[in-house]
C-alpha cells in the first residue's frame, strides 16, 4: 500500500501547499517524536537541521513546536549536510533527527527527511507506523504541561561534523598543491565544505557559498554540473566537486572539464577498496545504473545488486547482504564503512585521498565505457498517467522494440512532480526512438 506522506525520500512539495505547511509539520513532529519516545534513555532528544531555504524559517519553528509538546527535547543546528546530521544524531545520542530539506528540488519545495537513533532513515515499516500517528487524534499525543520538552540552539554543528569527517582519515592526511573548484549549491554545505577543504590545505575556488534563500540548487550545484566544467578549464583546477542542496548527492569533474557522474565516482571505489581488501561483499547499485557499471564490476569479480531506485533502498540492501558500498548515478553515494546515508562531503574526501601522490582526476575517475543512456524528465499534473492504458501500451511496445538491445525504465519520481523515462542501447537511434514513444503517451 502506497504512503500517504512519505516518498522516496522522506515528505516533500511545494511550501504551503498540500503537506508543507506549519499545521502539517506541527503534526510531523509531534507523531514522529511520539513514536521515537521512551527508548529507555533518561532524556528524550530530537536533532533538528536544515537546508538554506526561506521556508525553513517557517517550517522549523512548527516542527520543534510539535516535539516539545509530544515531551521531546530539541537541539537546532541550523544549516548542516544531511549525513551531518544523521552522524550527530547518532554521536549525540539522541531518539531522533529531522533535516528540513528538499534536496535537489528548487527554493519554493520544502520537506523533511527522518533519521531514527541509528543515524538511518527510516524504513516503509516505520513511516507507516507513523503516518498512522499523523493522522491520530492530537489530544493523546500531547504531554503533560509538566513534562514538555525544551529547546537548545547549538552553534558548532559544522565543527562537529567536520572532526568527525577527518577521523576516517590518518591524522597527516593533507591537499596541498591541489587546486579544487567547489559548488556547494547556495545549500546546506555552504560552510562546512569550503572550511574543511582549505583546513586541509587545499586551494579552493568556491561557488555557489552565498545563499539568500531563494538561489539554492538554482544553475548551480549537482544538477547543473556545467558550472563546475568551465571553472575548472578556467582556473586549471585538478578537479572540480559539485554538491546538492542538502550535499548528500555529488557529481565531479576531471582536469580535462569531464562530468563524472556517480557510477564512475562508484566504479572507481569499487575497484580502490577490493584492492586494499576495504570492499566487503560487492556493490548495491539502483534499476538507474548504468549497463556499463555492471559489466565493469562482473569483469572486476566484483557482485553487483540492483535494488528500487532511493539511497535509502540501496542501504537496506547493503544492510540485509552486507555490502559497503553502494549508490546511484545521481551521486547519492554511501560509504558504508563510513556512514548510514549519502554524503557528498565524506565521498569527495574518499576521491581526495587518492589524489593526493599526484595521480591526475581523469586517470582514476574514468574507470568505465557507459553504455550510451538518456534520461527524460517529463513535468506532469498527475504522476498517475503512468496506470493509464495508453501509456501501459506505449511503454510495453518501447519495450518490444527494444528487445535484447537495451534497457528502458519508466517511473514516477518520488520527489517531484515528474515521470522519468531512462533508455540505455548502443543503438542511440532506438533510445530517441522508444522515448519518443512513450512520450507522446504520456503528454
Amino acid at each position: 500500500m502506497k504512503n500517504k506522506y512519505f516518498g522516496t525520500d522522506g515528505i516533500r512539495g511545494t511550501v504551503n501547499q498540500g503537506n508543507i505547511t506549519g499545521e502539517k509539520f506541527f503534526k510531523f513532529g509531534l507523531a514522529s517524536g511520539n513514536y521515537f519516545k521512551n527508548q529507555k534513555k533518561t532524556k528524550q532528544i530530537a536533532v533538528i537541521a536544515k537546508d538554506t531555504r526561506l521556508s525553513g524559517y517557517t517550517l522549523e519553528p512548527a516542527l520543534v513546536s510539535g516535539l516539545v509538546s509530544g515531551g521531546m527535547h530539541v537541539f537546532t543546528l541550523g544549516p548542516l549536510p544531511t549525513n551531518g546530521l544523521a552522524m550527530l544524531t547518532k554521536s549525540m545520542k539522541a531518539n531522533m533527527g529531522i533535516m528540513i530539506t528538499a534536496s535537489h528540488n528548487p527554493y519554493y519545495d520544502n520537506g523533511l527527511k527522518l533519521f531514527g537513533p541509528d543515524g538511518m532513515k527510516l524504513s516503509d515499516k516505520i513511516e507507516k507506523k507513523i503516518e498512522r500517528l499523523i493522522d491520530a487524534k492530537n489530544t493523546k499525543q500531547l504531554s503533560n504541561p509538566k513534562f514538555l520538552g525544551r529547546v537548545k540552539r547549538l552553534e558548532d554543528g559544522n565543527d562537529k561534523y567536520i572532526k568527525i569527517l577527518k577521523k576516517n582519515f590518518p591524522s597527516n592526511f593533507n591537499l596541498k598543491g591541489i587546486k579544487i573548484v567547489l559548488d556547494c549549491a547556495n545549500g546546506a554545505s555552504y560552510k562546512a565544505a569550503p572550511n574543511l577543504l582549505k583546513d586541509l590545505g587545499a586551494k579552493v575556488i568556491s561557488i555557489g557559498v552565498n545563499p539568500n534563500g531563494f538561489n539554492i540548487n538554482e544553475k548551480c550545484g549537482s544538477t547543473y554540473p556545467s558550472k563546475i566544467k568551465s571553472a575548472v578549464k578556467k582556473f586549471n583546477a585538478h578537479i572540480g566537486i559539485s554538491f546538492d542542496g542538502d550535499a548528500d548527492r555529488i557529481i565531479m569533474c576531471d582536469e580535462k572539464g569531464k562530468i563524472i557522474d556517480g557510477d564512475q565516482i562508484i566504479a572507481m571505489l569499487a575497484k580502490r577498496w577490493k584492492k586494499k581488501s576495504i570492499l566487503k561483499g560487492g556493490v548495491v547499485g539502483t534499476q538507474m545504473s548504468n549497463y556499463g557499471l555492471e559489466k565493469f564490476l562482473y569483469k572486476e569479480k566484483i557482485k553487483f545488486l540492483r535494488s528500487k531506485v532511493g539511497d535509502r533502498y540501496v542501504k537496506e540492501m547493503m544492510k540485509k547482504f552486507n555490502f559497503n558500498l553502494g549508490g546511484e548515478q545521481s551521486g547519492h553515494i554511501i560509504l558504508g564503512k563510513f556512514a548510514t546515508t549519502g554524503d557528498g562531503l565524506l565521498v569527495a574526501l574518499e576521491v581526495l585521498f587518492s589524489l593526493r601522490k599526484g595521480k591526475k582526476a581523469s586517470q582514476i575517475l574514468n574507470v568505465f565505457s557507459p553504455l550510451p543512456q538518456i534520461l527524460k524528465n517529463i513535468t506532469v499534473k498527475d504522476k498517475n498517467i503512468l496506470d493509464r492504458l495508453k501509456c501501459k501500451r506505449a511503454i510495453k511496445k518501447a519495450k518490444k522494440i527494444m528487445s535484447i538491445n537495451g534497457r528502458i525504465l519508466v517511473r514516477k519520481s518520488g520527489t517531484e512532480p515528474k515521470i522519468r523515462i531512462m533508455a540505455e542501447s548502443y543503438d542511440k537511434g532506438l533510445i530517441l526512438k522508444c522515448i519518443k514513444l512513450i512520450k507522446k503517451s504520456i503528454k
